[in-house]
């Protein structure tokens, strides 16, 4: 098991969190929702008739990160591709209001990665349309991105890259995302999809979850043994500087040069688990951007986590809830 975080040091921690900018690069997405009530069944096919009640939306992938980041007190500036459409506006206005500085890259080549949600009244989830193209981006919309992530690198605290296989995050950019942190000094941090692996060389940090551990390192992970030795198998194959894998109800195991060991999971009651991954790698960047130590930032990021996936949809954390997690008094 990681050390305990005492309450004095996690009310430090968190009073840094305001000070810390992150830059998030990666693939944005917007989740809308059309909600009803189901009371019968259709004549035409054996499927639900919802009777529409309400639409809603929320910024998700990347976006979802950077209102993490923001609702934890921090900045957070977003790079991220778009199309050129009535979701662009929307996924822009959204995260202005989220407090998260936008620089969207419009591409008229694709939508606005859309999730559309189709749920009942009690929160269930009926069907799900995407819109989306998910080619990787390139020529002048992929040089466009990496300037982007130089420039607004330059008073960045931390770099998230938030990679969901939707064609923001190629080769060039991550390795220029990691090409600047190393000129300054500051961290990498990445949530990974396997196929893009080896994009990510030289990262400070990398959260899979198990199962993306399990593909890119053909072991099973059922145990802490096992989350081991996984996890010491995906550093190899990953050439990063650690691992925080999480595990689901199984919490989480960490892997860096002087620290090694588990986290229970934080979680009370599991209401959605849409978007968790995002709320880790948020904290996770604001804490050690606030000074904290993986250990230190893997159990802010465990705790937050306990408290989203109690949510419904992608959820964000308030510094005052994850204080409480962490049995803390709330910074004045």
């Amino acid at each position: 098991m990681l050390p305990p975080l005492a309450p004095e040091r996690a009310r430090a921690i968190a009073a840094g969190l305001g000070r810390a900018h992150i830059l998030v690069v990666g693939d944005a997405m917007l989740d809308k929702f059309l909600a009803g009530r189901v009371t019968r069944i259709s004549p035409e096919a054996p499927v639900p008739v919802v009777m529409f009640d309400h639409e809603s939306h929320r910024i998700g992938g990347a976006a979802n990160v950077a209102h993490n980041v923001t609702a934890l007190g921090g900045r957070a500036t977003l790079v991220a591709v778009t199309g050129q459409d009535e979701a662009a506006a929307s996924l822009t206005s959204a995260c202005r209001n989220a407090g998260i500085t936008p620089a969207l890259i419009g591409d008229g080549a694709r939508p606005t990665t859309t999730k559309l949600r189709i749920v009942t009244e009690r929160n269930q989830q009926v069907a799900r349309i995407d819109y989306e193209v998910d080619t990787e981006i390139a020529g002048d919309v992929e040089q466009r991105i990496v300037s982007a992530v130089q420039q607004y690198a330059s008073d960045a605290s931390a770099i998230v890259i938030s990679d969901y296989l939707k064609g923001c995050v190629t080769e060039r950019v991550a390795r220029a995302a990691v090409a600047v942190a190393r000129e300054r000094g500051i961290p990498v941090l990445v949530d990974p999809k396997i196929p893009h692996i080896d994009y990510y060389a030289g990262a400070a940090v990398v959260t899979p979850n198990h199962h993306e551990a399990e593909i890119a390192t053909n072991m099973r992970v059922r145990t802490d043994t096992d989350a081991r030795a996984a996890a010491r198998a995906f550093l190899e194959r990953s050439r990063c500087g650690a691992v925080l894998m999480t595990r689901g109800d199984q919490g989480m195991w960490l892997l860096g040069r002087d620290v090694e060991g588990a986290l229970p999971a934080a979680a009370r009651e599991v209401a959605d688990v849409t978007g968790a991954g995002d709320t880790v790698i948020a904290t996770m960047a604001l804490a050690l951007a606030a000074g904290a130590t993986l250990a230190e930032g893997a159990r802010f990021a465990n705790e937050a986590a306990g408290i989203a996936v109690g949510k419904f949809g992608p959820a964000v954390v308030t510094p005052a809830e994850l204080l409480r997690a962490l049995d803390a008094p709330a910074v004045a």
